[in-house]
């Protein structure tokens, strides 16, 4: 069990930097590159923890992350810019006691490096950000700023050869 652990994990690093040196049909690398590039940057596919990340009716993101056996005290959450930062260390596991014989062992905490996902500041009010951390699982709620902050779009004259329109 310990080698299928190992491949999965190794299988996500390598999902996760971009399917290097795992092989493809001639071709197919650039098809999938290009399909998912518009979100390559926005909310990454971590292979652990699960998280879920979605919008409320009020417009608020919400990540949850599922985190059990971890201390409240280990997580980190940090906003920087238009993203926010998590990680979290990992309990110290004992050594088994003398004698014990797992017949499934697929729980493994492992720290979490630093992971980052968008929330930009011009969509979403990172200073009213609430966080709660209840039976394993770490909800984080970002509310939408008011419509009447969002930077609205504008239109755009169009100047022809004769000078602009309307004038």
């Amino acid at each position: 069990m310990d080698e299928a652990f190992q491949w999965a994990q190794e299988c996500g690093e390598c999902v996760q930097e971009g399917l290097r040196g795992v092989e493809f049909p001639e071709g197919l690398r650039e098809k999938l590159k290009e399909r998912f590039k518009s979100y390559e940057d926005l909310y990454p596919h971590y292979p652990y923890p699960p998280v879920n990340i979605y919008l409320t009716r009020e417009k608020s993101l919400v990540f949850e992350i599922a985190l059990a056996g971890f201390e409240e005290a280990s997580i980190s959450l940090e906003f920087r810019g238009d993203y926010l930062y998590f990680s979290a260390r990992a309990p110290q596991e004992g050594e088994p006691a003398e004698g014990v014989q797992y017949f499934k062992r697929r729980l493994r905490l492992a720290s979490i490096e630093e992971q980052r996902y968008y929330v930009p500041a011009d969509k979403f009010e990172q200073s009213a950000v609430q966080a709660r951390f209840r039976n394993g699982l770490l909800r984080v709620t970002v509310p939408a700023r008011p419509e009447a902050q969002q930077p609205r779009g504008f239109k755009v004259n169009i100047a022809g050869e004769e000078g602009p329109r309307g004038a």
